[in-house]
C-alpha cells in the first residue's frame, strides 16, 4: 500500500444523534484560505485591540496585517466537501470491550485523537460505531457483542490501517496500531519513509530533530537552536518564548544537571541520540508547576521491539567533535537499550566593554581575548520486564559529565576626565568547571481490565555534584602578561556544589465511560545541595598564599516539594473537549550558613490551577483557549552567597533570601491540518509578579565595600513585575514533491515595572524561525536552518539580537544503512557580536562578546540490525525549580 500526498483521505467520522455517519472528503474547504485569513486577523483584533496595551497605532496596523500576509503564504485548496446520508447502524448491545494504542510507526510515540472506526467483517464498510483516541493514543470500546468485526483507524498525515478483531465476551487487547507517515511505503514489517521537520499538534509542537540533516555530529545545544519558540543566545542560554525561566526534561523526567548549568550540560548529550523536542507551553497539571514560559521535554532514542539493533557515529569539526554509539534488542519479556559517547568543543573568544561611571565621570574599558574548551561523557541503560500482560517493570540508569576550561586575558583601562586617575592592568584568568550527574529510576506500571484505567509508581535517585574555580595574575600599569614573579596580586579559588535528589511519586488514571476521566497523583522530592568555596590570595612580596577567611563560603540548602494533583478530562457534545485541574505543593525550605553560624527555615503552599478548552470545527481544524499558573523556585545558582571575584570590576554573588515567584499564563490558539500543510497561530499573555530579575548596581551598594574604584556587582532580587504580550504563528508546507518548509514569525510586546528600582521598561521584540529540506535523488538531501530576533528590553537595559544560519547535505548509502553529513554554520560572517546594554542612575555600560559561529562538521552514521521504538514507560518529571534556562527572569 503507498499512502502520498496525493491522496486524499477518503473518510471521516461523524455523529447525528448517535448514530455514525460518513463523509467523503476530497478536500478541506475551497474558501480554507479566506476563512483562515478572516479567522487570523479577527484573532489579532481581539487580542491587540481589546487588551489595553502602551503601544502606537503604527503596531497595532502592523500587527493586524501579519497573519494576513502569513494565510496568503498558503497553497490554496482547489476543492469541496460532500456529506453523504447517514448510514444506519444497529445498537449496539453486549460485554465485548476492545482496548488499544495508535503510534507512529518511524518513532513509536502515542498518535492523540486518532480516529477509530469499528466495522463489520469485509466487504460490508459501514461503520458500527467509532470514538478518537485520547491524547496518550489508547483507545476503547465498551458493550460490544460478540462476534468478528474490523477495526479501522486513520488520523490527518498519517496512512490508516485495518485490522481484524474478533469481539469475546470479555475484555480484549488489540495491541499497537503503528501508523505509517503520510508518503511512507508499509511493507510487511518495514517501513520506509520521514516524519515533517515540525509538527504542530492542538497541545504542543514537536520538532522531529532526526529528520533534520543540518544535526549530524552536534550536541543538544544545536538541536534546541532550531526549535520553534526557542533561541539559544551566544553564552550558551536558552530562552523559551523570549523568557529564560523554563523547565526541561529528558524523556519525561528531570536532569538535574541540566537544571544546574543547562548551557554546559547541553554540550554532553549528542545530536544523534535525540529523536525529538517537544515544547509545551500550557502544561497540565500533571507536571511539576515549575517552569512559568513552558515545558522543553527532549525525548532521546530508545528501545526496541525484536532482534539486536545499534548504530554508531562520529563527527569533526573546527568547533566539536565526538563520537556515539548504541546497542539495543528486545527478546521475550526482556527488553534492553544502552547508548554512550564522549566529545569534545572548543574554540576562541572575545570580548569588550565599556562603562562610564555617572558618579565621577570615570570611564572603564576591558579587552578580553581568550579560548574555551571542555570534553564531555554520555551514558544510559535501561531494562524492561513484562511481568504479566498487565504488569511491567522498568529500570534506567544514566551517568553524565562534563569538565572544561577556559582562558581569557582581559586589559583593563580606567581613566578619569581630569585626568588625574589613570589605571591600566591585566589580567589573565583561566576558570576551570565541571559537572557529574548520575541517576537511577525504576518503575511499575499496572493496567486494568477496564480501558484507559492505569496505576504506576516510580522511584528515583539522583546524585549531581559539580565543581568551580579561577587562578588570576595582575599586572599593574602594563599591556602585557609579564613573569608570575611580577604579578602584583595572585588568586585563586576552588568550590564544590554537592547535592542529590530522592523522588517517590504515584499516578492513577480513573476512566468513566468512553467520555471522561480523571487523573491524579501523589509525588514527594527530598534535595540537598550546597556550596562550599575558598579563596587564597598573594600579594607582590608575599612568600606564600594566604586564605582569606572572609570570602570563604560553607552552604548547604535543603529543599523538599510534596505535591497532590488532580484533572478532569470530559468530552462535551460532538466538538467540545474540556480539562480542568489543579496542584497543591508545599515547599520546606532550610538553609545553614556554617561560616556565619546562621541560617533559616521556612514552608509555604502554592495552589496551581489550569484548565483548556478545545473546539473542534472539523477534523483539521480547532481552537484552544488555556490557562494555566505556575511557580519559580530558584536554585542554588540562584541562591549561592559565594562572592565571585574572578573579574575584579564585574563582582557576583547569590541571594539566598529569594522568595518564589508566580506566573498567571493565557493562551489563545487556532490548528489547522490539510494536505497543503499545517498552520499554529497562538496568542498569549504572560503575568508574572515578584519576578526574579539579575540586578546590577555599584558594587558599595550591594554590600561589597572593599571593591575597587568603580566596579559593579551583581545579584538576584525579587523586584520586578513582568508582563509578555505575544502572537506567534508557526507553520509547514510541502510546496513539491521532496521540498518541505517550516516556520514562522514570533512578536512580543514585554513591559517590565520595577517600583523599588524606580524603573519601567517596555518594549517590542521579533523573532523568525525557518527551516527547509530537499529530496534530491540518488538519496541525497539537502537542508537549510536560519533564525534571528531583534533586541528585547531588560528591566536594566537591553538584550541582544541573534542571527544563526547552517546549512546541510546528507548522503544516504550502504543500502540505507549508513549516512554520510556535511554541515557548514554561518558560513558568510566569522562571528556574531551579542551586544548588550545597562543604564542605571549611576553608571551606563555596553558589552559585546563574540560568538565564533562559523563552523564546518563531517559526520558518519552506521546502523545495523532492526531499529523500532518499544513501549513507552512513565518517568519522573522534577520540572520544579528555576534555574535551568538562562538567568533571566520572565
Amino acid at each position: 500500500m503507498k499512502v502520498g500526498p496525493g491522496r486524499a483521505t477518503k473518510q471521516k467520522f461523524g455523529w447525528k444523534r448517535g448514530v455514525p455517519r460518513i463523509i467523503n472528503i476530497t478536500v478541506l474547504n475551497k474558501n480554507y484560505r479566506a476563512t483562515l485569513a478572516n479567522f487570523a486577523a479577527s484573532l489579532t483584533y481581539f487580542f491587540f485591540l481589546h487588551i489595553p496595551l502602551p503601544v502606537t497605532s503604527f503596531y497595532r496596523f502592523a500587527l493586524l496585517g501579519l497573519p494576513l500576509a502569513v494565510a496568503a503564504l498558503l497553497p490554496p485548496a482547489t476543492a469541496h466537501a460532500q456529506t453523504s446520508p447517514a448510514a444506519t447502524a444497529p445498537p449496539l448491545a453486549g460485554t465485548g470491550s476492545l482496548t488499544g494504542v495508535v503510534l507512529d510507526s518511524l518513532g513509536g510515540k502515542p498518535v492523540p485523537y486518532a480516529t477509530v472506526v469499528l466495522l463489520p467483517p469485509a466487504p460490508n464498510d459501514k461503520a458500527i460505531t467509532g470514538i478518537a483516541a485520547d491524547d496518550n493514543g489508547r483507545f476503547a470500546f465498551t458493550k460490544l457483542p460478540a462476534g468478528p468485526a474490523r477495526l479501522r483507524v486513520s488520523f490527518v498525515g498519517y496512512g490508516s490501517q485495518t485490522r481484524a478483531v474478533v469481539v469475546t465476551e470479555g475484555a480484549v487487547d488489540v495491541g499497537a496500531f503503528r501508523l505509517p507517515t503520510a508518503g511512507t511505503a508499509l511493507g510487511e514489517a518495514l517501513v520506509i519513509g520521514t516524519k515533517p521537520v515540525v509538527e504542530v499538534r492542538p497541545d504542543r509542537i514537536v520538532y522531529n530533530a532526526d529528520q533534520d540533516v543540518t544535526n549530524a555530529g552536534g550536541t543538544a545545544a544545536d538541536v534546541l537552536r532550531k526549535a520553534p519558540l526557542l533561541a539559544v543566545d551566544g553564552d550558551g542560554n536558552v530562552k523559551m518564548r523570549g523568557s529564560g525561566n523554563f523547565r526541561v526534561l529528558v524523556n519525561n523526567k528531570p536532569s538535574p544537571t541540566l537544571a544546574q548549568n543547562l548551557a554546559e550540560a547541553l554540550k554532553g548529550i549528542p545530536a544523534e541520540q535525540i529523536q525529538s523536542v517537544e515544547i509545551i507551553t500550557t502544561p497540565p497539571a500533571k507536571y511539576d508547576g515549575e517552569g512559568t514560559a513552558g515545558i522543553i521535554n527532549i525525548v532521546l532514542k530508545k528501545g526496541v521491539d525484536r532482534g539486536l539493533n545499534g548504530r554508531v557515529s562520529a563527527s569533526g569539526g573546527n568547533r566539536n567533535s565526538n563520537g556515539n554509539a548504541s546497542l539495543n534488542f528486545k527478546k521475550g519479556k526482556l527488553g534492553f537499550t544502552s547508548s554512550g559517547g564522549t566529545g569534545a568543543w572548543y574554540g576562541p573568544s572575545e570580548s569588550d566593554r565599556t562603562r562610564l561611571n555617572k558618579l565621577d565621570g570615570s570611564t572603564l574599558i576591558q579587552r578580553g581575548t581568550g579560548n574555551f574548551g571542555g570534553r564531555w561523557y554520555y551514558g544510559t541503560v535501561g531494562l524492561d520486564y513484562d511481568l504479566s500482560e498487565r504488569q511491567s517493570l522498568s529500570l534506567a540508569t544514566s551517568l553524565n559529565r562534563y569538565n572544561g576550561s577556559g582562558f581569557n586575558n582581559l586589559v583593563n583601562y580606567v581613566t578619569a576626565t581630569d585626568g588625574t586617575r589613570n589605571q591600566v592592568f591585566t589580567r589573565p584568568t583561566e576558570s576551570l568547571f565541571s559537572g557529574f550527574n548520575g541517576e537511577l529510576t525504576g518503575t511499575y506500571t499496572k493496567t486494568f481490565a477496564q480501558a484507559r484505567r492505569e496505576w504506576s509508581v516510580l522511584g528515583q535517585y539522583a546524585r549531581n555534584d559539580g565543581t568551580f574555580g579561577y587562578d588570576f595574575d595582575e599586572y599593574r600599569n602594563s599591556y602585557v602578561n609579564l613573569d608570575t614573579r611580577l604579578a602584583d596580586k595572585r588568586e585563586r579559588s576552588r568550590g564544590r556544589t554537592p547535592g542529590s535528589e530522592v523522588t517517590f511519586q504515584t499516578d492513577l488514571v480513573q476512566p468513566f465511560g468512553d467520555k471522561q476521566t480523571l487523573e491524579t497523583g501523589l509525588k514527594t522530592i527530598w534535595r540537598q545541595t550546597a556550596s562550599v568555596a575558598n579563596v587564597d590570595a598573594l600579594t607582590l612580596g608575599q612568600p606564600n598564599f594566604e586564605r582569606l577567611r572572609d570570602r570563604a563560603t560553607d552552604f548547604s540548602y535543603d529543599q523538599n516539594v510534596q505535591s497532590a494533583y488532580a484533572t478532569y478530562t470530559a468530552k462535551v457534545g460532538k466538538k467540545l473537549n474540556l480539562s480542568l485541574g489543579s496542584r497543591l505543593e508545599r515547599t520546606a525550605l532550610a538553609a545553614d550558613f556554617r561560616i556565619t553560624d546562621t541560617g533559616f527555615e521556612q514552608s509555604y503552599y502554592s495552589l496551581l490551577p489550569n484548565g483548556n478548552a478545545q473546539y473542534a470545527f472539523s477534523d483539521n481544524n480547532s481552537v484552544r483557549l488555556a490557562y494555566s499558573r505556575r511557580i519559580t523556585r530558584p536554585f542554588i545558582d540562584y541562591l549561592n552567597p559565594f562572592v565571585d571575584r574572578s573579574d575584579p570590576q564585574n563582582i557576583s554573588f547569590g541571594n539566598p533570601e529569594l522568595d518564589p515567584e508566580l506566573t498567571d499564563s493565557y493562551e489563545l490558539s487556532f490548528n489547522t491540518n490539510g494536505k497543503a500543510g499545517s498552520l499554529n497561530i497562538s496568542g498569549s499573555v504572560r503575568r508574572t509578579d515578584n519576578a526574579i530579575e539579575p540586578i546590577r548596581k555599584l558594587a558599595p551598594e550591594l554590600g561589597i565595600t572593599d571593591a575597587a574604584p568603580g566596579a559593579t556587582a551583581q545579584t538576584f532580587a525579587n523586584v520586578a513585575s513582568n508582563a509578555f504580550y505575544q502572537l506567534n504563528f508557526y507553520g509547514s508546507a510541502k510546496p513539491a514533491k521532496g521540498w518541505d518548509i517550516s516556520g514562522g514569525p514570533d512578536v512580543q510586546y514585554i513591559v517590565r515595572r520595577s517600583p523599588a528600582l524606580g524603573i519601567t521598561r517596555q518594549g517590542f521584540t521579533a523573532g523568525l524561525n525557518f527551516n527547509t529540506s530537499y529530496k534530491l535523488p540518488k538519496k541525497f538531501t539537502l537542508q537549510s536552518f536560519l533564525y534571528s530576533s531583534l533586541p528585547s528590553p531588560d528591566l536594566q537595559g537591553r538584550g541582544s539580537a541573534n542571527l544563526y544560519y547552517s546549512l546541510g547535505a546528507k548522503k544516504t548509502l550502504l543500502n540505507d544503512k549508513a549516512d554520510i553529513t556535511l554541515n557548514l554554520t554561518n558560513p558568510f560572517n566569522n562571528y556574531w557580536p551579542y551586544r548588550n546594554t545597562l543604564d542605571t542612575p549611576f553608571f551606563e555600560e555596553r558589552q559585546e562578546f563574540r560568538q565564533y559561529q562559523r563552523a564546518f562538521r563531517l559526520s558518519f552514521s552506521y546502523r545495523f540490525g532492526q531499529e523500532q521504538q518499544g513501549k513507552q514507560r512513565k518517568s519522573i518529571s522534577n520540572d520544579d525549580k528555576k534555574g535551568g534556562g538562562s538567568k533571566q527572569g520572565g
